[in-house]
Formats: structure tokens, sequence, C-alpha cells
């Protein structure tokens, strides 16, 4: 077990697990630009004071998973240490964000690179440069969770074994399944055209956020999700989180999704001075 010193990029929407309930996975990069990812963070179940946002640095304590051979992979010690250690902002055109995540922090531009990297069990976290961005797409999903995976959390949740606390247990609430899955198109440096699912918690929210400004109108919410994602963001010098998922790290053609998305403004020409 080791302090650790990290600044917070990733935070996918949550899902839930038989064992740990509902979970986020969080991800970001130290001082020195190496990965490390942090799971399970029963995120909306520590205090509002315990909760962070993107860009908070976090001190804490992290363990090596045991059960993911992920290299990059941690769990906290105590979760109630994820408590945020300072911002960082984006002052001067994004210049610290951009020294440690385009700088320190390796950017590939090859997608097969991080293939052959996830199945030697090389990397499974990285900052990921596009060389074209061609599509931001949808497709319907469930619109429920799973009934087993719910009855069997909730099971455990009356057992007090996700709940330390009893009024967490009479209080909490699943957060809703979002109804669509999005994802990218886009080809990397070397012509390679794939298709990513996002996987990003601000995706989802925008969508439930845009979803209530447009009095329920789905296709309406979903226009103003690609409108953000798409039009706005390929505006900006693109950069996307990649992560890959433990159950398919190994055994995917391509294991990676996209966890984040990172809409840097370009370089001004004052900046390269």
């Amino acid at each position: 077990m080791s302090r650790e010193r990290i600044l917070i990029t990733v935070k996918t929407y949550p899902t839930l697990s038989r064992k740990h309930g509902e979970t986020v996975c969080t991800a970001g990069v130290r001082e020195d630009g190496s990965w490390v990812r942090i799971y399970p963070v029963p995120f909306r179940r520590l205090d509002e004071a315990e909760q962070y946002r993107k860009y908070d640095w976090l001190e804490c304590d992290l363990v090596r998973s045991k059960k993911d051979p992920r290299p990059e992979s941690c769990h906290p010690a105590d979760v109630k240490q994820l408590v945020a250690a300072g911002h960082l902002d984006t002052a001067d055109n994004w210049r610290e964000r951009r020294r440690l995540l385009l700088g320190k922090a390796k950017v590939h531009t090859r997608l097969q690179t991080l293939i052959d990297g996830a199945k030697a069990n090389e990397l499974s976290l990285t900052v990921f440069k596009p060389a074209k961005v061609t599509g931001f797409i949808w497709e319907e999903e469930e619109r429920v969770w799973d009934a087993t995976k719910l009855t069997e959390m909730r099971n455990r949740s009356d057992q007090g074994e996700l709940f330390a606390e009893e009024t967490w247990r009479q209080t909490f609430k699943v957060i809703p399944k979002l109804p669509f899955s999005f994802s990218y198109r886009f080809e990397d440096d070397a012509g390679k055209a794939s298709e990513m699912q996002v996987l990003d918690w601000e995706a989802g929210a925008l969508f439930w956020n845009c979803l209530r400004g447009c009095d329920g109108d789905e296709k309406a919410a979903l226009a103003k999700v690609r409108q953000k994602y798409f039009d706005e963001f390929t505006q900006k010098d693109l950069h996307f989180f990649l992560g890959t998922t433990q159950e398919f790290h190994f055994r995917a053609p391509n294991p990676w999704v996209i966890i984040g998305v990172l809409p840097i403004p370009h370089e001004r020409q004052m900046d390269l001075l």
C-alpha cells in the first residue's frame, strides 16, 4: 500500500455490480504522467463533502488489485480518503492540464499499438489522439437494470453488506439506466477506422439534462448530445481517454472503450513562443 497523488480525469457512468452494488470506475494520472485505475468506488454513496470532480487531485492510499490483472488497477484502502486535495484549472489556455496530459502522459495515435499492448498486459489506460473523427452515434439499449443484479444488490443491502450506514440503506436509490449507448467513429493516423463506445459519466448526465430541458423528447435530447460531443468537440484539439474492460482485456479483438474525452482548446500562437 502506498500514498498516491492522482489527478482524476475519468469517471464512468455508474454500473451495477453483484458484489459492490452501484459503482464508478475512476481513473487518473500521477504527477509523472503514469496512469492508475481506482475501482470500485461507491461514488454516489460518499458524503457530499467527499465527492470529487474531474481534474481534482486526490491523495489516498491505494492497494494493488489482486483480482484485476490489468497493470494500472488498484482499489482504495479507505474510500473515505477519496477527498479532493486541490483542483487543476484551465488557466492560460489549459496550460497545466496540457503539460501533464499531453506532455508527461504518453499520447498514442495508432490503435493497433494499443491492442497489442493490452494483449501483452502492458497497459489498459491511455490518452489517444484520433486523426479524424467521422461520426457520433447512439443505439437504443435496455431501459432498466438487469433484474437479477438488482435483486442480489438489494438482498446484500438488506443484510447490511453494501451500505455501512443505516441512512443509506433507507434512502439510496439506484441511478437510472441510460436508454442509449453512445459511440464515436474515427480513424487513427494509420487510417484504421474504428467505432468505440463512450462510457463517460458526463455523456450520460448530459443526456438526462437535455431530456429534462426538451420536455422528455428523446430525439431532441439526443440531437443536443451530438451537438456537444461532435459539432462542438471536433472543433477543438480532441483527445480520448481510453481504457479496457476487465472482461475483454485479453480476449476481445479490440478491448478498448472511450472512458472520457479531452476537448482541449487548440494552442494559440502565443503559447508556442
